[in-house]
């Protein structure tokens, strides 16, 4: 089944916090609250451009802190998808929101509007961490309100950054070990970026933060993928979305921000599936069959894996199998008869 999520940003334009990362003076004065029409065309629009008939949609109010805002507020906005529930062309809600904006008046109006799943920004589960980023609170805040969410009903989702100052990969991987451990059923991966504005920025200047550079990232990010995968948590976004302002450079600083970087992340953990083919140099064709969700991140970024295999073997050819699953290939090898022939 296909899964499509209809987004809706709702930013939260009085956050009383300012995270060491995050301009939220910036994106209060770009960003506008929608208002009922627009929110209801954008449900229409998107509906029409799903193709795929055997679906599951959902709609999601992200951009700032959805439970931040009052009540009637979120009430307002929870009522516009309530027709679209019923008519079943809209099947779930979900919304992102800080962990100390949680509490049971809140998540009885979520229960009341069926809201599905509620995503937390926790960024770190280690109070050093969350400290130096000028968070706003603690560890133990994000672990009482995911278990109460939990409890509620709802899917959890926990959000997570690397890179951010005082962290480091030990503490990134026990951070993602906590997520699994408190239920989360999926989780999204932010590399840090020092965005204009921030105080982050600031140290950046004054040579007082380091962000992690785009081999760093990629690699931590590749454990953690790992590590999420094997205790079926879904990992639902690997880096931020390339927006407007970081594709042109106007608001990204510095970070390992790359428009692909989930393909990167792929590619080298299906590099690492396939050293053990790369072990002697052999004149023979090799084909790869893999799965047909994969082929791409099996052949990697601008076939980096392709170019790798290609140094041991005379051919490489990659075929989609609709018989295999995750990760899984099948090479075959054969003998060439005679030495390919390359026109001049």
């Amino acid at each position: 089944m296909k899964h499509y999520t209809i987004p809706v940003f709702i930013p939260e334009l009085a956050c009383p916090f300012q995270c060491a990362f995050c301009n939220q003076q910036k994106i209060s004065g770009r960003l506008h609250v929608p208002v009922k029409a627009e929110i209801v065309r954008t449900f229409d629009e998107y509906l029409r451009s799903f193709k795929i008939k055997k679906r599951h949609v959902e709609v999601g109010f992200f951009g700032g802190t959805f439970t931040g805002i009052p009540l009637t507020e979120q009430e307002k906005y929870l009522q516009l998808v309530q027709p679209y529930l019923e008519n079943g062309n809209i099947q779930g809600i979900r919304i992102s929101t800080r962990p100390d904006y949680i509490n049971d008046e809140v998540l009885e109006l979520l229960k009341k509007y069926h809201v599905s799943t509620i995503e937390l920004g926790a960024q770190s589960l280690d109070d050093e961490v969350l400290k130096a980023a000028h968070r706003g609170h603690t560890a133990m805040q994000v672990e009482k309100s995911s278990r109460k969410i939990r409890s509620a009903g709802f899917e959890l989702g926990l959000q997570m950054m690397i890179g951010l100052p005082e962290d480091k990969i030990e503490k990134s991987l026990a951070t993602a070990r906590k997520i699994i451990e408190l239920g989360a059923s999926n989780t999204r991966i932010y590399p840090v970026l020092v965005i204009k504005g921030t105080a982050m920025h600031r140290w950046y200047m004054h040579h007082q933060y380091k962000p992690l550079t785009l081999y760093e990232a990629v690699y931590q990010s590749k454990q953690l993928l790992l590590l999420f995968e094997k205790s079926g948590v879904k990992v639902i976004r690997l880096g931020l979305h390339p927006s407007e302002g970081l594709l042109h450079g106007s608001e990204l600083v510095a970070g390992p921000f790359h428009p692909s970087f989930r393909e990167l992340v792929l590619t080298e953990i299906w590099g690492d599936i396939f050293k053990p083919l790369m072990k002697s140099k052999q004149n023979v064709q090799l084909n790869l069959h893999v799965p047909l969700s994969e082929i791409n991140y099996a052949i990697g970024h601008r076939a980096k894996n392709k170019r790798l295999l290609l140094k041991h073997f005379v051919q490489v050819r990659f075929v989609a199998n609709a018989t295999l699953q995750v990760r899984q290939y099948v090479a075959e090898n054969l003998v060439l008869t005679s030495p390919p022939y390359f026109p001049v």
